[in-house]
């Protein structure tokens, strides 16, 4: 069985790119060759190159495990906190009761 991939809007790989860009300039900055962050994340380096290139294909497993090898987990934890289109949402669709609850 050929494996699905994800059909990407043109947004959406660039933001791909710019995570990889970022990630790889984090590396670049703390002065690790792709091989010393591959093997700490326990990935293979070609892995790494396809994550710092934004390729989708590259598992959440593997990008929170370099994250951490570059001390950058807790970023992640930042995706979607602040969704404030999420909380409006929810807001709307509460409604108020006209009575109080019977006991």
């Amino acid at each position: 069985m050929a494996k699905k991939s994800a059909t990407l809007l043109p947004k959406i790989e660039r933001i791909l790119t710019s995570v990889g860009e970022q990630i790889k300039l984090a590396r670049l900055r703390r002065k690790l060759s792709s091989e010393q962050v591959a093997e700490r994340a326990g990935i293979g380096r070609s892995t790494l190159v396809r994550l710092e290139k934004g390729d989708a294909g590259v598992s959440m497993g593997h990008l929170i495990n370099v994250l951490r090898v570059l001390g950058l987990e807790k970023d992640f934890l930042l995706l979607a906190k602040d969704d404030e289109l999420g909380r409006k949402l929810q807001d709307a669709e509460i409604s108020t009761k006209k009575r109080a609850p019977k006991r």
